[in-house]
């Protein structure tokens, strides 16, 4: 059996540099290294938001603008250690929020920015943010719960340019004025945009609350230091990790060779957050879309615009719209800068792979797997057997019930798992960091996010999907995952997410909610002949759901929870 540890983290010998594997200290030498070069780029809307031009930043204004921010919230109480919470939609001002917070030694707390009332409440409570920077249309949501986050005492509205068109009778200003918030930009004018902070530790808390598939959202403590080496690259993917905070400098990209990535994820979620830090250590360019709505025909086109030569997105959600843009032959893209088409959160479909592969002929199409609570774990290698399968980070494996590695070639189903730079726990939450960070009987510290998988022969890791959604059909276990990949291959099939809903006989059926593609016609007993092709046939769904949208989380993960209501709903009917 596993063992809670009696001590968490990886402890950091004392260094004679002034600088750390901090995140603030390590983007202040990027900053160094290539002030002039653009860092962030926010083209503007395309979908009628009002909020403002385009933003173009170099290291130097990016670093100068978090300096103010930083600057200001020392100056109003923020000490080291603290939490501030962020609650914005992309923008710049996400960014250097971020960096400001860091800069002061607290910690960022990641708001969604779809939560009412009770989950922002819970989230401002459960994180004891003391501060918060958020975007003015959602002023009257943070004054009706500040008084249930007692320790929630400043407050910073970035002018987001939509709420005076949509003000209800003067709610939002009089919600500004009620929480007496200070404007973002007068924030930042008053305030230094010189350096001049205390040194900065490694120990110093990223912290990422992390919603998962069912329970509150949770937020994962990682040290600063084991999250650029578990999550950011260490100093370079492909290249062995740097050894002092210096090295980053040598790292930094010539001008004749600089990534420009056109970022796609909410970055107030992981996946947005690493990408955006990624390009930033290798003194790239990132370009963040800043749309309500994911659409593909403007990311195209800024893609095009910037030159780019990298665009990530989240799994099917994002990549198909942006497929049919490139495909459209009424539009006129010039995509030959681009190298990587990347999906991280999601895992693509193996149709939509080649279909992205045969427009951007020059690009490589990939997967990264990962999670809030492991970092960067794998890449995708293919999706020849159904689901997918991952080339393996050397601190990955795949353990079982006695937290012993599952023998290669065994076809055994265990946990994955991560060593090494992981985190310390959830914060506030003692009973699930006991149940998911664990030692081995080696004394080896685990985490162990809750993804079954087995080993090939090979190494190659085969991931069947979370537990938690697994569905229990006749005593076998079907990982939706699996299914979905099968479902998607079809020519007619847009998106997919699969669920199990109870059933007298067998416990759980599986049912698929399918949309089809435009034109398309999609029958339960063809799709079922299909999928049998690929998978199973326990696995092959029995109900068929066709809709006009898949039920997907902000950041375009299938939404299980609302996707089991739709389908016990239809089966109801």
């Amino acid at each position: 059996m596993f063992y809670s540890p009696a001590v968490s983290g990886n402890p950091t010998p004392e260094r004679a540099s002034t600088r750390t594997f901090n995140l603030a200290d390590l983007f202040e030498i990027v900053a160094d290294t290539v002030p002039d070069r653009t860092a962030l780029v926010c083209p503007a809307p395309a979908n009628g938001h009002a909020r403002g031009t385009d933003v173009r930043w170099t290291y130097r204004q990016l670093d100068e603008r978090a300096n103010r921010l930083g600057h200001h919230l020392l100056d109003h109480g923020v000490a080291s250690g603290d939490h501030v919470a962020v609650l914005s939609w992309n923008r710049a001002e996400w960014i250097e929020a971020e960096l400001g917070i860091y800069k002061a030694r607290a910690s960022v707390i990641n708001v969604n920015y779809r939560y009412v009332a009770d989950e922002l409440r819970y989230m401002l409570d459960n994180s004891d943010a003391v501060a918060i920077v958020f975007e003015r249309t959602f002023a009257p949501m943070v004054a009706e719960v500040r008084g249930d986050a007692p320790k929630l005492r400043h407050f910073v509205v970035i002018d987001d340019g939509d709420a005076s068109a949509s003000d209800r009778g003067g709610a939002v200003a009089k919600a500004v004025a009620q929480l007496g918030a200070i404007d973002y930009e007068d924030a930042l004018a008053a305030a230094s945009p010189e350096r001049g902070f205390p040194p900065r530790s490694p120990d110093d808390l990223y912290i990422l609350y992390t919603g998962g598939t069912t329970g509150m959202p949770k937020g994962v403590l990682w040290r600063a230091e084991d999250i650029f080496f578990a999550a950011l690259g260490g100093g370079g993917f492909g290249q062995a990790p740097i050894t002092t905070p210096e090295e980053l400098a040598g790292r930094v990209a010539g001008d004749d060779a600089i990534n420009v990535n056109v970022v796609n994820s909410p970055v107030m979620h992981g996946g947005g957050q690493w990408t955006t830090f990624i390009g930033f250590f290798g003194g790239g360019t990132v370009v963040l879309n800043c749309d309500h709505h994911f659409d593909g025909q403007h990311v195209a086109r800024i893609a095009s615009d910037e030159h780019a030569t990298s665009i990530m997105v989240v799994g099917d959600a994002m990549a198909r719209p942006l497929a049919d843009a490139i495909e459209d032959p009424d539009d006129d893209y010039d995509l030959s800068s681009v190298l990587v088409v990347g999906s991280g959160g999601a895992i693509l479909s193996k149709a939509i792979r080649e279909e992205l592969q045969a427009l951007l002929p020059n690009a490589m199409v990939m997967d990264s797997f990962g999670a809030s609570e492991t970092g960067h774990a794998g890449t995708v290698m293919d999706l020849e057997r159904g689901g997918p399968r991952f080339t393996m980070n050397p601190t990955t494996n795949v353990l079982d019930e006695e937290g012993r590695p599952v023998k290669p070639g065994s076809g055994q189903v265990g946990k994955l798992a991560r060593r090494g730079h992981i985190p310390l726990g959830y914060y506030k939450d003692e009973e699930k960091t006991a149940a998911t960070f664990l030692v081995d009987p080696d004394g080896e510290r685990w985490v162990i996010p809750g993804d079954s998988a087995t080993i090939d022969d090979d190494g190659t890791l085969n991931l069947l999907g979370r537990g938690s959604v697994c569905i229990n059909t006749g005593g076998e276990k079907v990982y939706p995952e699996e299914v979905e990949a099968a479902l998607k291959a079809h020519r007619d099939v847009f998106d997919a997410v699969v669920v199990g809903v109870p059933d007298e006989r067998f416990q759980e059926r599986v049912v698929a909610i399918v949309t089809p593609r435009p034109g398309a016609m999609l029958e339960l007993a063809e799709l079922q002949a299909f999928c049998r092709t690929k998978i199973a046939g326990y696995k092959v769904p029995r109900q068929l759901h066709v809709t006009d949208e898949i039920p997907r989380t902000p950041v375009g993960k299938p939404d299980y929870r609302q996707a089991k209501r739709i389908a016990v709903n239809e089966r109801s009917e």
